[in-house]
């Protein structure tokens, strides 16, 4: 009877989630219910699942409304009905395609019209629907005429009276109004709720020919819905012999090159795996990879593939990996076995710029039909509920902004503040709107509307609507396509070595530069910044603990830094097992047969796998659901929840000590969406040494590519000080001698016209391509002639030294400005046969003041060029101790100067209060030398001397050294002024505010404390009592 539900898929409308609606209907002893969300079908999977377990028959279909008019109602007959349903949505939403107000051409749905919309003709399959409310209107005859062809329609959108008030809500959200303003036709009926069925067939008794029409569309209506065939492309060629006849030569073609046909260990490897992946109808999935790689190989890019894939020795031999699981070990079993229902994943990293040009190539070899990106539920935000209640109930934008910022100690409690405080909590965990999924691609067997509506959001390709983990469900598994910075700086410095060099270096040939001498060198002192994966504060300080200094370690370092490893308590002691491997036992003859070569302690997912399996005895198939809580599928804790219980049964029959399973195991739960398996570190790792390589030899071509590649974890000061360190001559940007992006001439490097922000992007872009095509910039005035430019963007210019190339002050180049522009030739270029020399005036010299330069910089690109920021201190002190004396000082106490890069909150356990939380934070800085060094801020020293934003401190600490790496804990620090800015001597304000404007990069973390030593109760030497 309840033909029109609506859930909170219905963004901004509905406020009941999936699993409450179906308890609604438990509740109510419902034996059939419809979920027709508005224009999406994000939640009838999960219904469908959930009905079934509770014994109702589901209906799934479609609540149409254009521009918040609802048009009608679609229940689909069977799951074509769904997929018509699906192609009418999606050519409206990715096409244009009008949807049509009446009789839509849908032939296994039943389509069902409110009282305002109904069509002069009604077809076979379409119904009037009748409120309990609009029964009085059936006295007038051109309705009653129509009794026939009407069904029972009870709209189902809240649950309750102030969840009623939230749909109101919601909706002012929705229209961007004040709750204030909303009419009656803005938001739904205060009746729409689940009734009970007898109270609702009495308000239709006296209409006994609609409640069977009702039942009659309720009895036809059947949705089945196979959610265990697989649904991905089937075969790359036309069968499956096929697909397995061309994998089997393309892989011996491989293994020919990666080793040798004559490779007997390489060759019964190709064929185990071989094997399997036909035994589980994988070969399709693994030529489609090819085909793609196939595609970027012949357009030039390059690729890293990664994740579990990267295991097999067949994508190795393919050319989808670059991993030889012989020389690693890979654990075959992780990447496919027997009781694997999914495909491996293929993780494939492009550079940021290529990506595009890639997914094109999918979209367009596969057919638009049959590819969409998976979708994601972006939830209400904290700062958002916050910020969007605030405007519904009116609040001016200060207050929008003291309500979203600031902690709730900090408002107003006034009333209207009560009700927002009541609101937002309701608001927890809805969605809000539907987004792309960052790389997740699927490529469908059928169309892909047969399983959802398409949606064509900003970034120009279609998504599906529902997200991975539904789209996993019911048997269609992503193609990750993924972009990064890291392979765009590698790809533009090998290119600029060549341009600038005319070297040419194999970077993807990886044996020149894994394990390579000074590569190993540069990671053992965390020489690594701007360095894909390895540059990170936290990372610098594993591989100098760890004296990294070859592959196998990068390998393992590149997983420890995870936090499953981490949140388990064991990176610690995998950093005191490695430094000392005399100085500890293997509490488990398991762990010592499994896990040798990381020392006994579970690093990758591997790990985890083999001690479950093998310490804790749990089945093969509840290792696969170990397998896919590690990779974050299938929301993971609730997966290892089920596991827990054949864990501990299977301990106890082994005779294992309770203590001892229970430690094992919360160490196994803290992976659980946390941990890379050996192969995606082991990429991780050759994409570091590459850009490792590069910079260890071409040190100002590596940096310079780092900068045009938007950096890393840094912001781009910190690149720019990196190229300054390895001999480079910084140079602001130049019209002449500066592109858009930064470049390089021998050992000079001029910033690019991208770094100045406050410059349109046109006229950044235009500058260098009218040089190019017209020759340089003669004179000041030949640039005003030939670059359509205002006043304003000329001062820019002239501020950051673009003009330096005349040999002019900047105060002649702001005077000769003026002039120029009052001469009417702002904003259109003069073209002119003969050009007319302007007048050459001499203006008087001016002093200026050596720092002003400086503080233009600051304003115009954010730091400064001409000058070190160190040169801008007040007091001319450069502290007690540099960075590079460091290690001596062990256990004493220091004072330094040092400028901000970088500070990481860090979540600890509070001080003698069991469960809360308090704060530190680590800093990562340089001293006047420009050497890097790090700092640990403790909640005490924080109270007390608090960061004040960016800029040069003085630090009083003492000085940890920790396996190789030093540590200065901070008890003091306060903040070091600068000079005042000369520009403003005569305003003391503006004389600060660039001081005020320095940058830091700040991370903050909102994470579980980590264990602390003494909690983790697995001790270094055996103890026979556990």
């Amino acid at each position: 009877m309840f033909l029109n539900c609506h859930t909170y898929h219905s963004l901004r409308y509905g406020t009941i989630s999936v699993e409450d609606l179906v308890k609604l209907a438990v509740e109510y002893k419902l034996k059939v219910l419809a979920l027709t969300d508005i224009n999406t079908v994000t939640g009838i999977y999960q219904f469908y699942k959930l009905c079934q377990e509770n014994g109702i028959k589901p209906i799934v279909g479609m609540d149409i409304r254009v521009e918040n008019e609802q048009y009608y109602i679609c229940l689909a007959k069977n799951p074509k009905g769904i997929a018509e349903v699906n192609r009418l949505l999606t050519d409206y939403n990715c096409e244009g395609i009008a949807i049509p107000k009446m009789n839509p051409e849908l032939q296994n749905s039943f389509v069902v019209y409110p009282l305002h919309n109904i069509p002069e003709k009604l077809l076979e399959h379409e119904f009037i629907g009748i409120r309990q409310d609009e029964l009085n209107f059936l006295m007038k005859p051109e309705l009653k005429s129509l009794v026939h062809k009407m069904v029972i329609l009870h709209p189902v959108t809240f649950k309750t009276d102030e969840e009623f008030e939230l749909h109101k809500v919601l909706r002012a959200i929705a229209g961007n109004t004040l709750l204030s303003k909303l009419t009656e036709g803005d938001h739904c009926k205060d009746n729409e709720t689940i009734i009970a069925k007898r109270k609702l067939l009495e308000k239709f008794s006296h209409y006994p020919e609609i409640i069977e029409n009702t039942k009659s569309i309720v009895n036809q209506c059947r949705f089945d819905f196979d959610f265990k065939t697989p649904k991905n492309k089937k075969h790359f060629t036309d069968c499956k012999e096929s697909d397995f006849k061309l994998l089997k030569k393309l892989a011996y073609e491989g293994l020919g090159r990666r080793y040798s046909l004559d490779n007997g260990e390489a060759r019964a490897r190709v064929d185990k795996e071989l094997a399997v992946i036909d035994q589980l109808n994988f070969c399709g999935y693994f030529l489609i990879t090819w085909d793609i790689i196939q595609y970027s190989n012949h357009m030039g890019f390059m690729h890293v593939g990664r994740g579990s894939g990267a295991n097999s020795i067949v994508s190795y031999c393919i050319g989808i990996t670059d991993i030889c699981p012989l020389e690693l070990d890979l654990y075959f079993e992780r990447f496919l076995n027997l009781n694997r229902k999914t495909p491996p994943d293929f993780d494939i990293d492009w550079s940021w710029k290529n990506r595009d040009t890639i997914l094109e190539y999918i979209f367009t070899k596969y057919g638009k039909e049959h590819v969409a990106f998976c979708g994601t539920n972006v939830e209400f935000k904290s700062r958002s509920r916050f910020r969007e209640l605030g405007k519904v109930f009116g609040l001016p934008k200060e207050e929008l902004d003291l309500l979203s910022k600031r902690p709730r100690d900090q408002h107003d409690q006034n009333f209207i503040v009560q009700e927002i405080y009541k609101y937002e909590k309701l608001l927890i965990g809805f969605p809000n709107q539907r987004s792309m999924h960052s790389c997740g691609i699927l490529i469908s067997e059928e169309p892909i509307t047969n399983y959802s509506a398409l949606e064509f959001p900003p970034k120009e390709f279609p998504i599906v609507q529902f997200d991975m983990h539904t789209a996993e469900d019911i048997g269609l598994e992503k193609f990750d396509i993924l972009s990064q910075r890291g392979l765009g700086t590698i790809k533009d410095t090998v290119k600029l070595i060549e341009e600038k060099r005319g070297i040419i270096v194999d970077i993807e040939d990886t044996r020149i530069s894994k394990n390579e001498a000074k590569c190993n060198e540069f990671l053992s002192i965390g020489k690594t910044i701007g360095c894909f994966y390895i540059e990170s504060p936290a990372m610098r300080g594993l591989l100098r603990r760890l004296k990294c200094d070859n592959y196998k370690v990068l390998v393992a370092a590149s997983s420890i830094i995870r936090p499953g490893v981490a949140q388990s308590g064991m990176m610690r002691e995998y950093i005191f097992r490695h430094n000392h491997p005399d100085q500890f036992e293997y509490f488990h003859e398991v762990f010592e047969k499994e896990l040798g070569e990381t020392y006994g302690i579970m690093v990758y997912q591997e790990d985890v796998i083999k001690i479950a399996l093998h310490f804790g005895g749990v089945s093969a198939e509840n290792g696969d659901v170990l397998r896919r809580a590690m990779s974050g599928k299938g929301r993971s804790l609730s997966a290892l929840q089920k596991l827990q219980d054949d864990f501990f049964e299977s301990c106890k029959k082994k005779g294992h000590p309770e203590q001892l399973s229970q430690e094992v195991y919360r160490q196994i739960e803290s992976f659980a969406g946390y941990s890379f398996c050996k192969a995606h570190s082991a990429s991780y790792a050759v994409e570091s040494y590459q850009s490792l390589y590069l910079k260890a030899y071409y040190p100002i071509e590596f940096m310079v590519s780092a900068i045009n590649n938007g950096g890393g974890f840094y912001r781009m000061e910190v690149y720019v000080h990196e190229a300054k360190m390895y001999g480079a001559i910084i140079h602001n940007p130049c019209v002449n001698l500066s592109e858009f992006q930064t470049t390089v001439y021998g050992t000079n490097v001029y910033l690019g016209l991208m770094h100045i922000e406050k410059l349109e992007a046109a006229v950044k872009q235009f500058i260098p391509e009218e040089r190019k095509i017209n020759g340089n910039y003669r004179s000041f005035e030949d640039f005003v002639r030939r670059v359509s430019i205002g006043i304003e963007t000329l001062q820019i210019l002239i501020f950051v030294g673009a003009f330096r190339f005349t040999g002019k002050q900047k105060h002649e180049l702001l005077i000769e400005a003026r002039f120029l522009f009052s001469k009417g030739q702002n904003n259109t270029k003069i073209i002119s046969l003969f050009e007319e020399p302007q007048k050459d005036y001499q203006l008087p010299m001016i002093h200026r003041n050596k720092f002003e330069d400086a503080f233009d910089e600051i304003e115009i690109l954010g730091f400064p060029v001409s000058h070190s920021i160190f040169d801008l201190l007040k007091t001319k002190y450069r502290g007690d101790v540099m960075v590079k004396d460091l290690l001596k000082y062990h256990k004493k106490q220091v004072k330094m100067l040092a400028y901000l890069i970088s500070r990481k909150h860090v979540p600890i356990k509070k001080k003698n209060q069991p469960g809360k939380k308090d704060d530190m934070f680590f800093g990562t800085w340089i001293d006047a030398d420009g050497q890097y060094f790090d700092t640990a801020h403790f909640p005490d020293s924080l109270r007390k001397f608090p960061f004040k934003e960016g800029g040069i401190y003085l630090l009083l600490g003492m000085v940890e050294v920790d396996y190789h790496f030093p540590t200065v804990t901070i008890t003091k620090m306060a903040k070091m002024p600068l000079v005042a800015d000369p520009r403003y001597s005569m305003d003391r304000d503006k004389a600060r505010e660039m001081e005020r404007s320095l940058k830091e990069d700040v991370s903050m973390t909102s994470r579980r404390p980590y264990p602390q030593e003494h909690e983790i109760g697995l001790p270094r030497k055996k103890n026979n009592s556990l």
